[in-house]
């Protein structure tokens, strides 16, 4: 890895879905995962773009194909993958559905990432 990059940490759910897609749409979205890690917040429309109708001011969508994952920039210099899916003929309900959980799924994330540092800090 290079100095420069984000990490990318990515929940359970989104790791096993990833790993259950087709060869074509895995192979799409290991590419903008590597255009996510090199570009970072900077990295923009068309793979990446802002989530509306959300209180989370970071949450973005990565865009690879039809299939979407939601994710967020956190203060550590890191990115989340938070709830992927593929939105193909539910393009409203999807985004009704994956919002709330990607921000239930975000706040917990913070709060395991402060208890790490807390406890690195104490080491």
């Amino acid at each position: 890895m290079v100095d420069d990059e984000w990490v990318i940490y990515i929940v359970d759910e989104v790791r096993s879905w990833i790993d259950k897609l087709d060869d074509a749409s895995h192979r799409r979205i290991v590419q903008a995962l590597d255009a996510l890690a090199q570009g970072g917040p900077g990295l923009g429309r068309p793979l990446v773009d802002t989530i509306t109708g959300t209180s989370m001011s970071n949450l973005k969508e990565l865009r690879p194909g039809s299939v979407r994952i939601l994710f967020a920039f956190d203060p550590w210099r890191s990115s989340i993958l938070l709830v992927g899916g593929d939105k193909r003929d539910r393009w409203q309900e999807w985004y009704h559905e994956a919002i709330p959980l990607a921000e239930r799924r975000y706040i917990l994330y913070l709060e395991e990432r402060a208890t790490q540092q807390e406890e690195g800090d104490r080491q």
